[in-house]
């Protein structure tokens, strides 16, 4: 299929489909550091003519961190407004992190936003709306692309779009060959079978068949459930988007293969102490034959751990070898917002400016940071040139789901109560039905304060999400 056709032509469509049915100067500090305390005098006073301006940028990706190093150093270094720009880059509990420096006036002044975290940082008052700042031409670059639920809400703009992630199976076709695996698998079962043989063959050599970044359940099962329940026909967060309501049912039948594997022994050992960057160095070294994750992947395997190992990415596996639905584009709305209680937001919108201007965007996907979404970028942008990059293209199987309602129920989530089934077995029946009766609970609640807008439609098709 033609790429650019596909996200050219098609990608408004999908968009429009998703919204009607509702990932010098610089400095960067490392996963392990104490994040950067930003701007401590965030609310005291305006910006003032000819003062250095110094900014604090936070991320959690580190898929393109050095890119983005790139350009904050030439931005600190072209810009002629005196603005300097700090990169923090998180390694986890980004969101927390963002919450305890919000409370103590610590905040960055810019914050990386993804659609799992976008209404939930607005709501709590963290975020400028951009409607002010927003030119006639960046409207018109963006036009179709502003979705409710994503980047707009109550009729403002807080984030702009830049690109989505694709979700794939990503596998060593080395250790595939060597255990006799011809292709990548097309149902559950074959993932479990191919895991099996994968071990069977390397298990002396620390070779194992399957791994995921468990030290976060939540996580782990945000790049893999999701993806294989999406291609399955079901929404991959456990939310029915026929009836408005959670139901894990679905979820439940994927995590039993995954218990499979992890009883079989072909799941890498000390998963559950795995985080994803740990995972990908295991997997550089050959130890690992198969994960499932984004569209990131090729760029970590070219620069932060470049690998000999011949590897690709494939459509994941689906319950019954059968792709009823799509695979998810996710994080597709969202790139960059501005710290609402920061003092320099006019110094922020500019930076922003200079991030979204079409040579860095049209970059971000040629480099294979992320796939493009705004048409004008994808029309001329070439493929990206990294290796690997060729099996996370977007394709006919591949689009935009509506909206999960974004709710924190009382109690385990439903990642830690998944892997707890998987590590130690019992009653999968009454893991659901807690999950469900906690998730919609917690459901109601947020719809009763009007945090939560919840409209069921029975006739969804997830057949009708695929692009033309």
């Amino acid at each position: 299929m033609n790429f650019k056709k596909v996200l050219g032509l098609g990608m408004v469509a999908v968009l429009a489909l998703g919204t009607a049915a509702c990932g010098g100067g610089n400095t960067d500090k490392t996963a392990n550091e104490k994040p950067a305390t930003g701007n401590e005098q965030q609310t005291q006073g305006a910006e003032q003519p000819g003062e250095k301006k110094v900014l604090t940028y936070w991320t959690d990706d580190r898929h393109d961190q050095e890119y983005i190093k790139e350009l904050i150093e030439n931005f600190n270094s072209t810009n002629q407004d005196n603005i300097s720009v700090e990169l923090t880059v998180l390694s986890e509990n980004y969101n927390q992190s963002v919450d305890i420096a919000f409370a103590s006036n610590k905040a960055p002044d810019i914050l990386r936003l993804k659609s799992a975290n976008t209404e939930m940082f607005m709501k709590k008052g963290y975020l400028a709306p951009l409607d002010s700042y927003l030119t006639d031409e960046m409207k018109s670059k963006f036009d179709g692309l502003l979705m409710d639920g994503v980047n707009r809400f109550d009729g403002q703009v807080y984030s702009l779009p830049n690109s989505g992630l694709t979700l794939r199976l990503v596998y060593n076709q080395d250790l595939f060959e060597k255990a006799g695996i011809s292709e990548p698998p097309a149902s559950l079962q074959d993932m479990v079978d191919a895991a099996k043989k994968i071990t069977d063959y390397g298990k002396k050599e620390g070779i194992y068949g399957f791994a995921l970044n468990f030290k976060n359940p939540k996580s782990a099962f945000e790049r893999s459930v999701r993806e294989i329940l999406s291609l399955s026909g079901y929404q991959g967060l456990g939310f029915d988007l026929k009836t408005g309501q959670f139901d894990f049912g679905p979820y439940s039948q994927v995590i039993e293969y995954f218990k499979q594997m992890h009883d079989d022994g072909s799941i890498l050992p000390g998963a559950e102490t795995l985080d994803i960057d740990p995972l990908r160095a295991q997997f550089a070294a050959g130890k690992i034959g198969m994960y499932l994750s984004f569209s990131t992947e090729p760029g970590v395997y070219k620069d932060q751990f470049p690998t000999t190992i011949n590897w690709a990415g494939a459509l994941a596996p689906t319950l019954e070898g059968k792709q009823v639905g799509t695979s998810e584009i996710v994080s597709a709305g969202t790139w960059i917002g501005i710290n609402d209680k920061s003092s320099n937001k006019d110094a922020a919108w500019k930076f922003m400016e200079y991030m979204y201007a079409d040579d860095v965007l049209t970059t971000y996907h040629e480099k294979g940071f992320g796939i493009s979404i705004v048409p004008s970028i994808a029309e001329k942008a070439t493929n990206p040139d990294t290796p690997g990059m060729e099996g996370f293209l977007v394709g006919e199987h591949d689009s935009l789901w509506p909206v999960t309602p974004n709710i924190t129920p009382e109690g385990a989530n439903y990642g830690d109560a998944f892997f707890k089934y998987m590590l130690d077995g019992g009653d999968l029946q009454a893991v659901v039905s807690d999950l469900n009766a906690r998730y919609n609970d917690a459901l109601s609640k947020a719809v009763e304060k009007g945090d939560v807008k919840v409209s069921p439609d029975p006739s969804f098709d997830p057949s009708q999400l695929k692009a033309k």
